[in-house]
């Protein structure tokens, strides 16, 4: 049985099911290797324009898979190479939208940071209670989350193991959209939808640019953006939408 269920519920759109929901979807290093191995086919396939990554009902990813990990030290962790897995996520060059309902914890929450759009149920909770098994995150669960939602928020809850509700992860920015539980993966497709409808060369390099320049000074991301904008010109995909517009018809867009 696959560990992860590759869906395709739009045009252009792909929807990555997690598989495991006898263990809440724990991120077992099957599962994080078959995750890997979508998503670096899935970055090559032109004609996919969005990605999803949703779970279940009950849980996102309720963590990494405890028992896989109990006995084993240091020298067998950076024998997995778990970074491989987390990389073909994060870069990744189409957008990538978490659908979050229940748990998303400990890698859960990390899976989903790696997302450039999370919608969230409002019943799922987002935490990084690593503390409580006496390790830390190592997947950007620091890193990640302080960017998000500040240092201080991002202290409490990596200090406590508390997590946070659907709500107050909108609040503090760590999420883009609440909905109703059943209308998550919903919105998600209709939001892959909509992007997957605009020009993908433009889609791809807002992508670059955004998450370059966070890590940029001001001056450099800038002039990121600006020779970012300028490239644009040069497509066939701006011709087209400029002149879709003045002749007020739809365009029609090859990624070119």
């Amino acid at each position: 049985m696959s560990l992860v269920v590759l869906e395709h519920p739009a045009e252009h759109v792909a929807l990555l099911r997690l598989n495991r929901p006898e263990a809440r979807n724990a991120l077992s290093p099957e599962l994080r290797a078959e995750l890997r191995s979508h998503f670096l086919s899935l970055s090559e396939e032109r004609a996919i324009r969005a990605i999803i990554v949703t779970g279940d009902r009950k849980a996102f990813a309720a963590g990494a898979d405890i028992r896989s990990m109990v006995s084993i030290g240091p020298a067998e962790m950076m024998r997995r190479g778990d970074d491989l897995n987390w990389g073909a996520i994060r870069h990744c060059p189409k957008p990538v939208i978490a659908a979050v309902n229940g748990y998303a914890l400990g890698g859960g929450c990390e899976l989903a940071m790696h997302a450039d759009i999370i919608v969230a149920g409002e019943g799922a909770l987002f935490g990084q209670p690593e503390v409580k098994l006496g390790i830390m995150p190592g997947a950007g669960g620091t890193q990640r989350l302080a960017r998000a939602v500040g240092r201080y928020r991002a202290m409490l809850m990596l200090l406590t193991g508390q997590p946070i509700t659907a709500r107050e992860a909108y609040e503090a920015g760590l999420v883009s959209k609440i909905t109703p539980d059943e209308d998550t993966v919903p919105e998600a497709i209709a939001i892959a939808r909509a992007i997957a409808a605009m020009p993908p060369l433009a889609v791809a390099e807002i992508k670059q640019v955004l998450h370059a320049g966070l890590d940029a000074p001001l001056d450099t991301a800038l002039m990121l953006e600006r020779r970012a904008a300028y490239l644009l010109f040069d497509s066939f995909d701006k011709r087209e939408a400029m002149t879709a517009f003045l002749e007020k018809r739809s365009a029609t867009f090859s990624g070119t």
